[in-house]
């Protein structure tokens, strides 16, 4: 390998000996009998300092030929020393030249030169070498892993469910339309009907993490067109707090996990993530709309709470309870999917929920009507025809248990968690409605 230690691996045990490191030319400095190269990887910074009389002149002549991000793997003995901005330096034995970067470059990767987000989303492949852009994204690694460690201690079980389906989740106004074959199809917007399908199986703790599709036509700082969601579906509850409780364990668990693994990526960020408090307040609709009324904003009764009202909401609860994390429960029917109970005394209410986190909403859930007349009903008052979705149906004629669960977007909880104002910010490669490459 070209490679034997990253940056990070590199101790005081390592003193005197032989290494190799690799990756891309972050600095160079000529001070004529002295010569220093700053290379950078995935996990930091290694200087690498060539006093004329110490290294071969091959070595010595290389680095001022070296240009900003060529790739380059260099051998040489560890040096602890406190002349070292680093506290350490590689006396090299050995530079090779993988790759020489063309010029000029398409922006700049130490940051010192400001870009646009869109020209940094044309270079993603190089704004990623920025390490605060880097750190958002070893986090979201991590709140990926925490999301599986959490599920797999809970006895769920891992599913995956198709993206190409024959009918819409929750009508048709958001689906992007293919060709399958002779038949129309859909890309997924949820797997939300093949989760509750797969209560009716005995797999009843399930869950997946995959792309969800949706053709909305917004071009705001917090929606895409492909986005991760992470979907759980639990039988055998009692009622919707069975489901909300899951969801704040999740992103309890999530959040303090990534402040116990992270802190070196949250340091580069300049941020500091709060643990959350439990249990996160539960608002009803009915109150959040007194309070937004108080807070001057009207919002008829059964209309979704707004953007601004999102917002409102946020800083009111943050600034009166200090709870970023919350709940707004019981929504209006005629507000929510076909798929949600309603409450047997107040059938105008439904046992829905949304997790609000610092004023914008990063999940939805609820429990669900597994009785299959019922759920006939609220098809038809949905105007939607039962006849579409037979192959759903058929599990809840045969043995459904009741249940529940929520669809959490992945990147909405990182953007929040990380304070950051744009969600194209914490997914690789986003695509909105302008955006289809790269």
């Amino acid at each position: 390998m070209l490679r034997t230690h990253y940056s990070n691996e590199i101790t005081e045990e390592l003193n005197g000996q032989r290494v190799k490191v690799a990756g891309w030319v972050h600095e160079i400095k000529d001070l004529g009998g002295i010569k220093f190269l700053w290379i950078r990887d995935r996990e930091g910074i290694v200087q690498v300092t060539a006093p004329k009389k110490k290294v071969s002149e091959e070595v010595f002549k290389l680095i001022p030929r070296l240009g900003s991000e060529d790739v380059v793997a260099v051998k040489g003995i560890v040096n602890f020393t406190p002349k070292a901005k680093l506290g350490f330096e590689i006396l090299p034995e050995e530079i090779i030249v993988l790759n020489k970067a063309e010029k000029p470059l398409p922006l700049d990767p130490t940051g010192k030169v400001k870009a646009e987000l869109d020209t940094r989303l044309d270079n993603r492949f190089m704004d990623v070498r920025r390490p605060e852009v880097m750190a958002i994204f070893k986090i979201r690694s991590s709140v990926f892993k925490a999301v599986r460690d959490f599920f797999q201690k809970e006895g769920f079980i891992e599913i995956h469910t198709p993206k190409i389906i024959a009918t819409a989740t929750e009508g048709g106004t958001e689906l992007f339309p293919m060709k399958y074959f002779e038949r129309d199809a859909f890309l997924a917007q949820s797997p939300q009907l093949y989760k509750q399908m797969m209560m009716a199986t005995g797999l009843d703790r399930v869950y997946e993490i995959a792309p969800i599709f949706r053709a909305e036509e917004h071009n705001t700082t917090r929606h895409l067109n492909e986005a991760w969601s992470i979907d759980a579906e639990v039988a055998f509850i009692e009622s919707e707090e069975d489901v909300m409780e899951l969801l704040e364990g999740l992103v309890a668990y999530t959040i303090d996990y990534v402040r116990e693994n992270n802190e070196r990526e949250l340091k580069t960020l300049g941020f500091e993530l709060e643990a959350p408090k439990r249990p996160f307040p539960r608002l009803t609709y009915d109150r959040a709309l007194e309070i937004l009324m108080d807070l001057g904003k009207e919002i008829p009764w059964g209309e979704d709470i707004d953007t601004e009202g999102e917002k409102l909401l946020g800083k009111y609860m943050i600034e009166t309870e200090e709870a970023p994390l919350y709940f707004i429960c019981r929504y209006p029917t005629e507000a929510k999917p076909f798929y949600i109970m309603k409450y047997e005394d107040r059938p105008e209410i439904c046992k829905a929920f949304d997790l609000e986190y610092r004023g914008v909403e990063i999940a939805s859930g609820g429990q669900r009507e597994h009785r299959a007349d019922k759920l006939v009903e609220q098809i038809k008052e949905k105007e939607l025809n039962p006849e579409s979705f037979e192959f759903y149906l058929r599990a809840f004629r045969y043995g459904m248990p009741p249940h529940g669960g929520f669809g959490l977007g992945a990147e909405r909880l990182i953007m929040r968690m990380l304070n950051i104002g744009n969600i194209r910010e914490v997914i690789l490669f986003p695509r909105d409605r302008r955006r289809l490459v790269p």
